[in-house]
């Protein structure tokens, strides 16, 4: 047993279906699941805020959410789809996370290949799961495989976009969570 906690991305909410098969399948696994809506998308705004305003309002969720669950003492798992990604890989040393999983990790914006990411990805301090399409526009499961990433595992999902929507990503989702999360249970 442990604790997912999911987080959007930036234009979305926490019922895209690659989060809600993430939690699903941590379900099946027998772990507690928190989806968590940032503050921005709470008061109805598109526009995420700066990465420093959305990594401590997750930090604070996360805490609350351990504190008031009772589940300070079990293993968390942080991750998200796109941005919810980012700030799962920037925050989880801070808040002792033993793993993060990153769907459709945005690598860099679309046709902006100087603005890459890459560095939140090898700087995340724990093993990390990307489930990434081989058509993402936001970088190719080939693009992160060619990072050539330590303790990274990568699911590339033929034919998949960033929306990770098709039926072969949703099941490429939770195969990968199911065969992946069970190594931090507690």
């Amino acid at each position: 047993m442990g604790l997912l906690v999911l987080g959007h991305g930036a234009g979305g909410g926490v019922d895209a279906p690659d989060l809600v098969t993430a939690h699903d399948s941590a379900l099946r696994q027998r772990w507690a699941v928190a989806r968590v809506t940032q503050p921005y998308r709470v008061l109805g705004r598109r526009s995420p805020a700066p990465a420093p305003r959305l990594d401590a309002a997750w930090v604070t969720v996360v805490n609350a959410a351990r504190r008031r669950r009772g589940l300070t003492r079990v293993p968390v798992v942080l991750g998200g789809r796109s941005s919810g990604a980012r700030v799962a890989c920037r925050t989880a040393q801070s808040l002792g996370a033993v793993g993060v999983l990153a769907l459709a990790f945005p690598l860099r914006p679309p046709g902006r290949p100087q603005s890459e990411r890459s560095s939140e990805l090898r700087e995340a301090g724990v093993p990390v799961l990307v489930v990434q399409g081989d058509r993402d526009a936001f970088g190719s499961s080939a693009d992160i495989t060619a990072l050539q990433l330590t303790d990274t595992e990568i699911v590339g999902v033929s034919d998949a976009d960033h929306s990770l929507r098709r039926a072969s990503a949703i099941n490429a989702v939770s195969g990968a969570v199911g065969r992946w999360l069970p190594q931090f249970s507690q």
